[in-house]
């Protein structure tokens, strides 16, 4: 699979993710500048963790105005692969391509720790081939990630399974205990209808090396990178 990591000004998590899809993954790589106008025909897109623009106004809010977000919109509109991680699922909210919101965390503190998520969607490129009711080590490192969206497209979600996954404890047990940042239902990632446009607050791309004791993350791309070979 090619995979297009896009770079904004403040973008701290691209050779993060460069490195787990490239070095870990097998999987061709090449970076796209935040003013670049197209894709180069990667299959999948990836918009990574950092504070794009400084945090402006809101996370993500300049970054969707940023040349490269046309090219990636329109590459999202004709079903190819997005995923968001952090400030770019924040980002992927304010395009509108996601729906809801991320709004400051409910301690108003930035968190940055391991959390313990569980997969939620059995269709979605990044759930589907993992073990439902498992607890998946992954880090968070954010200021601005409590998910939020009204009761009804709340309910639209789970209904239509889009919700990627949830927070949990180590045994996959769902509670308000174990929520991090307030987020409405333990919600830590969505996709949009069609399933191509994925966005999580957690860091997969930091847990994919035994250097650093986790490796959980490592199944989640896996289960994406498979769509292509599907």
């Amino acid at each position: 699979m090619k995979c297009g990591v896009v770079t904004f000004p403040g973008s701290n998590c691209n050779h993060d993710m460069m490195y787990a899809l490239g070095n870990i993954l097998g999987q061709e790589v090449v970076e796209l500048w935040h003013k670049d106008t197209d894709t180069q025909n990667c299959e999948l897109i990836v918009l990574p963790g950092g504070f794009s623009y400084g945090d402006y106004l809101r996370s993500g809010a300049i970054a969707r105005f940023s040349p490269i977000m046309d090219a990636v919109i329109n590459h999202a509109n004709k079903g190819g692969l997005l995923l968001g991680i952090c400030n770019g699922f924040q980002i992927l909210c304010e395009s509108g391509l996601l729906p809801g919101a991320l709004l400051h965390n409910n301690n108003q503190k930035f968190i940055c720790k391991n959390v313990y998520l569980t997969p939620s969607s059995k269709t979605a490129g990044l759930t589907k081939d993992l073990t439902q009711g498992k607890a998946y080590k992954i880090p968070i490192a954010h200021g601005e990630g409590r998910y939020f969206a009204d009761d009804d497209t709340i309910q639209s979600l789970f209904d239509k399974d889009q919700v990627l996954f949830q927070y949990c404890n180590q045994d996959g047990i769902i509670n308000d205990e174990v929520n991090p940042n307030g987020s409405v239902q333990n919600i830590a990632g969505v996709t949009n209808t069609a399933k191509n446009v994925m966005g999580m607050m957690p860091h997969p791309e930091r847990a994919v090396d035994e250097l650093l004791g986790n490796q959980d993350g490592v199944a989640l791309f896996e289960s994406l990178i498979n769509l292509s070979l599907a």
